[in-house]
């Protein structure tokens, strides 16, 4: 299905649900003014064609979690098990093979210190065939953590799979009524920890020249400059960092062509960008969301 493109209806259909990631086929139908089973059929197909999906992700800075950014260089017979092994836990998230095929960087976001420290500081060190690890926090707003419960992990981990799912299915997995759901779910979505994500691959969008960027930018420029980046169209994801470099983003184009004038044109014209490091993505092994089984 990577040759496949969205059409019109289609995109519409995505615009909708980046509004609101559960509103019901019937709301997006009328705005868009065709029929909810048109709706409801296209949503599906795409799902069941890993083109198109809603994720319930949490923001981890108000559920007390910690978020961190890697980039792991491994041998060339490596990169592949070692990203697809790091796919597969709960933890993380945005799973790339870059450059040559020989780099991973993905997102990690750990409930707690323990959970951070058995994947940085022991299993992958312990791997051989890692040559070299750089793990960097993500830092952003945060604000009172909410305090999350059996019962609410529960509900997020279906949600990272569907987040459309039905309220009986929540029920089901919580043990919850269904109005408890209801509320539970209005009110983590109140408080930033639930976010609703569409989660489409570029490619389906007709754009097939990703990378992702490291910037060193000016300290005071900072908070600029990453307002600037994460307005951008072509940045999926953008995120203020520890580390060496301190801004990292995600960026899809339609070519070559196009990405080449986005970093020399529209990052290379921000002033306070002192560097900047580019690495072209291979292959995404996870996006948002839990990994759906083949």
């Amino acid at each position: 299905m990577e040759s496949v493109i969205l059409d019109e209806l289609e995109r519409e259909i995505v615009t909708a649900l980046q509004q609101d990631g559960r509103a019901p086929f019937s709301r997006i139908a009328g705005a868009l003014g065709v029929s909810e089973n048109t709706v409801a059929r296209r949503y599906q197909r795409l799902r069941s064609a890993g083109l198109l999906r809603v994720v319930g992700s949490v923001y981890g800075p108000l559920a007390g979690y910690t978020s961190w950014t890697l980039r792991i260089r491994c041998t060339p017979d490596a990169a592949t098990p070692i990203a697809t092994a790091l796919a597969r836990r709960p933890d993380t998230f945005w799973v790339h093979l870059l450059s040559g095929g020989t780099e991973i960087s993905c997102h990690v976001q750990a409930r707690t210190d323990a959970d951070r420290d058995t994947l940085l500081m022991d299993k992958l060190p312990r791997t051989a065939r890692v040559l070299d690890l750089s793990a960097h926090a993500l830092l952003g707003p945060s604000g009172p953590a909410v305090t999350l419960d059996d019962g609410d992990h529960a509900l997020l981990a279906v949600l990272a799979t569907d987040g459309r799912a039905r309220h009986t299915e929540l029920a089901a997995a919580t043990g919850w009524s269904e109005s408890t759901v209801k509320r539970r779910v209005d009110a983590l979505r109140d408080s930033g920890v639930l976010v609703f994500e569409v989660d489409v691959p570029p490619a389906a969008l007709g754009l097939r020249a990703e990378a992702r960027l490291w910037l060193t930018v000016r300290p005071s420029a900072l908070r600029r400059v990453a307002a600037a980046v994460g307005g951008h169209p072509e940045v999926s994801f953008a995120g203020v960092t520890t580390g060496r470099t301190n801004l990292t983003a995600m960026v899809a184009c339609r070519d070559a062509g196009e990405l080449y004038r986005y970093l020399t044109e529209r990052v290379g014209g921000l002033a306070g960008v002192h560097s900047m490091e580019t690495a072209p993505v291979v292959r995404t092994v996870k996006r948002s969301g839990a990994l759906l089984p083949r």
